[in-house]
Parts: C-alpha cells; structure tokens; sequence
C-alpha cells in the first residue's frame, strides 16, 4: 500500500489540497485514521480514502479549467472511460473513450450521441468538447459538497453504479438544490476509479440530477 501512495502522490501533479469542510463523510474517515494503533486495516484505508480524495478534486478542478490533455492522464489505461448521462450506467449504449481517443476525439468537431433526454426522450447529440463542458461540467461541482462510496443524490432514475462497478471505488460531487426549489434541481458528479499497476484510474463519469 506504501507503493500505491507514493505513486498516487507523484500521479497528482496538481498538488490540490484537500479542504476538509467539503467532505461529508470526513468524519469517518478521520475516526479511522485516529485508530491506526489498534488496526492497521484502518490505516490502510484511510490513506486510501485520503488519496481517492486528492484525486477527485485534482480531477473536478481541470474540468473546471478545461485542461482535458491532463485529465486524460487519469483515464484507465487498458479499460479507458465511461460516459453516463444520468444514474442509470446503460454498458451497451454509453460512449466508452480509450486515452488515445479521448485526446484524439476531444478537439475535433466530430458529433457523437450520448444518449436520450429524460423527458423528452430526445437524443443529446454534442462533439466531446461540449458534452464535457455543457453536461459533465454543468454546475461549479469545484464547490460540491464530496462523499466517497456513498450517495447524496437520489431520485427516480434507477442508479444501477455499484451493480456496474462492483469493485470500484466511487467519489459524489453534490450540489443541492435551492432554496426554493431543493428536491428539483440538484445534481452531482460521480466519478468512478479502479486501481490498475499501484494506482487509481478513472473508469467512468456519471452524472445524475432530478429527473421526471
């Protein structure tokens, strides 16, 4: 586990640091760390935890900047990235980038679609480009409130992710809805990673929101 966190640190050339008052569940992991006397089965995962952490705001923030050469670093090398529009992971329709084609495909204007509007039903045809900076990134998810392995977000589309991922690990970027209107218009980023060679790569962006 030393060698995962050493290549982990070297892996997140960010170097963002972690604002304890965005994690939700810190306080279990912080108990965890409190304990590494008595378990080193909680040191072990609270070091994990801490880096997932580290790795989901380095990945937040080039969204946020649109550095997409550099999240592209973070995408799995063999199983590459997954795109779901909603809760609900569809493995046979949702777009799939390899490293090499998510460089290749993200500048270009070729046209891809993602999949049905809920409502409507209308397919959301975007280049990459856009499908990352109008619907992954549709909110200012650098200011979500974070949780790792656990669900903030529910609503009535069937959230199929642990089912899809079984031995992944997942963070949840959540904004809540506002005032007025708190059960209608929240949505969050959730990013899914697996560990490949000693480090965690991304493996698939989901995103979830309110939907009819």
């Amino acid at each position: 586990m030393k060698k995962i966190l050493v290549s982990l640190i070297i892996f997140c050339v960010m170097g963002c640091k972690k604002n304890p008052e965005k994690f939700v569940n810190d306080e279990r992991s912080d108990s965890m760390q409190k304990e590494t006397k008595a378990s080193q089965t909680n040191v072990n995962t609270g070091q994990k935890e801490s880096a997932l952490k580290q790795i989901n705001e380095a990945i937040v923030q080039l969204l946020k900047d649109k550095n997409y050469r550099k999240l592209a670093d973070f995408i799995h090398p063999e199983k590459g990235v997954r795109f779901s529009m909603y809760a609900f992971v569809n493995p046979a329709e949702d777009k799939i980038f390899s490293r090499d084609e998510f460089i290749r495909y993200q500048p270009t204007k070729t046209i891809f679609t993602w999949g049905a509007m809920d409502g409507s039903g209308d397919l959301y045809k975007a280049t990459l480009n856009d499908y990352l900076n109008k619907w992954v990134y549709s909110k200012d998810f650098a200011t979500a409130q974070v949780s790792l392995n656990e669900f903030q977000g529910s609503g009535n589309s069937l959230n199929n992710l642990t089912k899809i991922y079984p031995k992944a690990d997942f963070t949840e970027n959540f904004i809540k809805g506002s005032e007025g209107n708190p059960e209608m218009d929240w949505k969050c980023l959730r990013l899914v990673f697996e560990e490949f060679k000693g480090k965690y790569y991304l493996v698939g962006i989901v995103n979830d929101q309110w939907t009819i």
